[in-house]
């Protein structure tokens, strides 16, 4: 099988570069124009970004690169003016790993049905003819994501945060996110190097030992720690305490006043004090299906 439960990942080599092609040409055959962007892996640009491209421009596809490393929640908001995205991402896997995360316009991941059709016909030639060949352009899909999020969250000057990006994709939004907004940070692994500091992900409070005495130290509201692609984080309180992901997911809901949260079958059934909640089977399929059919929160 190609997909996983979070796109297609596999350990770095030519049958992956294969795939991408693959892919890229069974997904560019169905697009007008397709957007593109990768987390920090040093594999991602000199083969994987080139090689989905290469597919998806033989199809006649137009691909539009958004400039090289960008976490995989801006390429899916950039998806918006586009009929597909793609993110060369092996998320939380050690970086001899890599692969492609597919969206649609509205964010959510390719459909089990899509991804099955992939399944099918990945392999298939998808070359049009030699005058219809797609083009490539680039653009920046960073700034208008910073400036969206920015206009729709009005966030307290003053604040003091320790940042941990993980050397991820993350180091290109987060800093730049919390300087607009007035924020001072402490930051540590915020470049981006194409290799990663600790484990990726999840951010586990057992690879973040050093966090809770830069909080206390610096005298912190709390800490923001990402994933490789940053399609995630954690946090810790104002004390060091580390906050998971399911206490998280009960913050975010009583913030944005969500009455119904989808999520999957391993989170906690704590969510259930404040929301009304919807599981799904492990993988961003299931749990954007259940989006888009009803709506709600996610994680």
């Amino acid at each position: 099988m190609l997909f996983g439960s979070s796109g297609i990942r596999r350990p770095f080599g030519s049958e992956l570069i294969k795939t991408a092609r693959e892919v890229g040409g069974c997904v560019g055959a169905s697009c007008s124009s397709i957007v593109i962007g990768r987390d920090a892996r040093t594999t991602g640009p000199p083969l994987l970004e080139a090689a989905f491209t290469a597919g998806a421009a033989a199809a006649g596809c137009r691909v539009i690169s958004g400039g090289g490393v960008a976490p995989t929640p801006t390429v899916a908001y950039a998806a918006r003016h586009h009929d597909a995205g793609c993110m060369i991402t092996a998320s939380h896997n050690p970086e001899e790993y890599n692969g492609l995360k597919l969206v649609n316009p509205d964010g959510s991941a390719f459909s089990l049905a899509r991804q099955q059709e992939i399944e099918e016909t990945h392999a298939l030639p998808h070359i049009t003819d030699w005058n219809k060949q797609g083009e490539t352009a680039e653009t920046d899909i960073i700034r208008p994501y910073l400036d969206v999020i920015q206009d729709a969250i009005s966030l307290p000057e003053g604040l003091h945060v320790v940042l941990d990006c993980g050397n991820g994709a993350a180091s290109r939004v987060t800093p730049a996110l919390l300087r607009r907004a007035g924020i001072q940070y402490t930051g540590i692994n915020c470049t981006v190097q194409g290799f990663f500091a600790r484990p990726s992900e999840p951010p586990l409070k057992e690879n973040l030992p050093y966090i809770p005495a830069m909080v206390k130290q610096s005298g912190a509201a709390g800490a923001l720690i990402h994933d490789g692609d940053a399609d995630r984080f954690m946090a810790f309180d104002n004390q060091g305490n580390y906050i998971s992901g399911d206490h998280l997911l009960m913050l975010f809901a009583e913030w944005t006043g969500a009455k119904t949260v989808v999520t999957t079958v391993d989170a906690s059934m704590a969510i259930e004090e404040v929301a009304t909640v919807r599981r799904t089977p492990v993988g961003d399929s299931f749990v954007s299906e259940a989006l888009v059919a009803g709506g709600g929160l996610w994680r």
